[in-house]
């Protein structure tokens, strides 16, 4: 499998007929210049130094894999481990990209940063990232995920971030993003945008997948120290993309199933979800060529979740070629499935998992009696519950 990954993407962008660079020509020479500099950096000694002592004097890495004993017990199926990405500074796996992109625009001389949020979480980490380098930072954010998400709006602002509000279409993620590039196209000399996740024009899925990577190296390691063995199964919710990535690269080489959730909104038949490879075809977004959820006409369809951070229209275009090569799988699951799983783990293993994350956790559930009791399932908690209680509670109808 590595083979085929030799070259890939290609110079310009490609997972075969996906990614690319699909951007004003203002742009253009912004991301080659990011593009260099990444090529540079990623063999900087002295900057690979730092990296991974923030890893893991500031991150916290390695995060934990953890047996959840009492979840295996309560499904009476396989052995489920988490990957701990919860557990790491800021509350999710988000900061393992922004800090290193913080670093990179730091060496090439940027002042200032900006970056797209939905849940909140990579915008928490961007502005993490740009408090301990020195930059400073503007976080987009959409009117609807700012209620969805006030925890997280403050914690940025804690941080010496301004968070712009986006009022303009269905004011989530998709909408932040455009705000995001249209402020790059103005200020590309003095501004670095940090894509949060593996999406984007070229070089972005090919740089955020390897700052994520780390994930599944990790996961590959522990694994093995634990069970003496690789596991049956790899499960991860799938927005843009970045955390599943993280944890299955590491694996593309061995015989695993491994399996992508996507947020499933009301249900595929009702059109409000996040489903792109459930409901959507090739495209043209924000950069690359992918899936998109739109109509005949191209325009770009409306999009659901109980999850702010599974809330967009596409999907990255690695996960399309992975898809495309039947290496991953990728299925949904339902905001009602993915409250039921929080509401599970919460209660089982006194974890709160992220509602991003409860997704994952819900096919974990759904595929568990179909497995035997010697399988071992490792699945990817991307980020911690604590953002998503306040929400989950007005769903639920009870006042805080």
């Amino acid at each position: 499998m590595r083979n085929k990954y030799k070259n890939v993407p290609d110079s310009k962008g490609h997972f075969g007929q996906y990614g690319g660079r699909f951007v004003p020509e203002t742009l253009m020479p912004a991301l080659i210049e990011l593009e260099k500099a990444y090529k540079k950096y990623t063999k900087d000694k002295d900057f690979l130094k730092e990296l991974k002592t923030l890893q893991t004097e500031f991150i916290g890495r390695p995060t934990p894999l953890y047996f959840a004993k009492n979840l295996s017990e309560y499904l009476d199926g396989p052995k489920i481990y988490l990957k701990r990405e919860d557990l790491c500074h800021t509350g999710a796996h988000k900061i393992n990209n922004a800090i290193a992109q913080a670093l990179l625009a730091r060496r090439m001389g940027k002042t200032r940063i900006i970056a797209e949020t939905g849940a909140g979480q990579h915008g928490v980490a961007t502005a993490t990232g740009a408090a301990h380098v020195g930059l400073d930072c503007e976080i987009f954010m959409g009117s609807e995920d700012i209620r969805r998400q006030s925890l997280n709006v403050f914690r940025m602002r804690l941080l010496g971030a301004k968070v712009i509000e986006v009022t303009t279409g269905s004011k989530t993620l998709k909408d932040a993003i455009n705000e995001a590039l249209r402020d790059w196209t103005t200020n590309v000399v003095n501004t670095h945008y940090v894509m949060g996740t593996v999406f984007g024009p070229h070089p972005y899925p090919l740089m955020v997948r390897e700052f994520q990577s780390v994930i599944g190296i990790e996961a590959r390691q522990q694994i093995m120290q634990l069970e003496k063995r690789l596991p049956d199964c790899l499960i991860a919710c799938v927005g843009g993309g970045s955390n599943s990535i993280g944890l299955f690269y590491a694996f593309l080489k061995d015989n695993i199933r491994m399996i992508g959730v996507e947020a499933g909104g009301h249900g595929i038949k009702s059109g409000k979800h996040a489903a792109r490879f459930a409901g959507g075809s090739l495209g043209i977004f924000q950069g690359c060529k992918s899936y998109l959820l739109q109509n005949r006409d191209g325009n770009v369809l409306g999009t659901h979740s109980v999850s702010a951070g599974l809330d967009y229209a596409s999907v990255g275009p690695e996960h399309c070629y992975l898809r495309d090569l039947k290496k991953i799988e990728y299925t949904y699951a339902t905001d009602k499935e993915a409250l039921k799983a929080f509401d599970l783990l919460s209660k089982t293993e006194g974890i709160i998992p992220a509602l991003e994350s409860a997704h994952a956790v819900a096919e974990g559930i759904k595929l568990a009696p179909s497995m035997s009791k010697n399988s071992i399932i490792i699945l990817n908690l991307s980020g911690r519950g604590d953002k998503d209680v306040q929400e989950v509670a007005r769903i639920k109808g009870i006042n805080l």
